[in-house]
């Protein structure tokens, strides 16, 4: 049982056996704790040197031969410290700066796209919040969608909330819209086409930001998928400035 736990935080099976038979003894040679475990030699050596590292054990000499011995259990919950420390060290690096370079690397190397789906409303409401989680760098958001199904599904205040966020980061905005009210005008922000919805109907709200795409469908089956891709979304990117372009004209 003890070995288990020694083994849960961090140290291998040999590791645990070398340092459990140290602690029954004041010291002991590499030949004596090769006998007592079955470990070999060679390997007691590299053994004893990943425990010192740890601060588990330390070398002593004795009539000009060198043993080793022990560290103090509660040594054992400095290690955990360290270790957890290092962990939760690593943790931030990986969320900062390691993840977002392997999944810049993922798209640009062409890997297969990734691709969630959503159902219900609340669906919808969560996928809007994964657009916008990385660092603004500059890059706008492209936006298509239906404003008379946007207003049937949901409240003002809960479409505002990613406006905000656009407001606050500093993300600008080019929009193509269907709305059989009204026209909405541009701002500092945003650009904004309306569309002819007796001839080009929206059926969904889309956006595309960096390489994702949301695409939620507002029909009776409420419904959302999103795509991280490049090579999709600068596509789609391409297909919204072709549309844009022609409509300014």
């Amino acid at each position: 049982m003890i070995e288990k736990y020694l083994e849960d935080a961090g140290l291998s099976d040999k590791e645990a056996a070398i340092y459990l038979q140290l602690i029954k003894v004041d010291q002991a040679s590499v030949v004596e704790l090769s006998q007592k475990t079955k470990i070999k030699r060679p390997t007691v050596y590299t053994i004893l040197d990943s425990l010192a590292k740890k601060g588990l054990v330390s070398e002593v000499e004795e009539n000009k031969k060198t043993k080793y011995m022990a560290e103090s259990p509660e040594m054992l919950r400095t290690y955990i410290e360290r270790k957890e420390m290092a962990l939760g060290e690593l943790k931030n690096r990986f969320a900062e700066d390691i993840i977002p370079q392997i999944k810049s690397l993922q798209r640009e190397s062409g890997e297969k796209p990734l691709v969630k789906y959503y159902s219900g409303k609340e669906g919808i409401i969560s996928i809007n919040e994964d657009v916008y989680d990385s660092n603004p760098d500059g890059s706008p958001v492209y936006i298509l969608y239906s404003k008379d199904l946007l207003d049937d599904v949901f409240k003002d205040v809960e479409t505002g909330k990613y406006r905000k966020v656009r407001k606050n980061e500093n993300i600008k905005a080019k929009v193509l819209y269907n709305w059989s009210k009204g026209q909405k005008e541009d701002t500092e922000l945003t650009k904004r086409l309306k569309v002819d919805e007796s001839k080009y109907p929206f059926y969904v709200d889309m956006s595309i930001y960096k390489d994702k795409v949301r695409i939620s469908i507002l029909g009776k089956k409420l419904s959302a998928i999103y795509i991280e891709s490049k090579d999709f979304a600068e596509t789609l990117k391409s297909l919204f400035n072709l549309a844009f372009d022609n409509l300014k004209k």
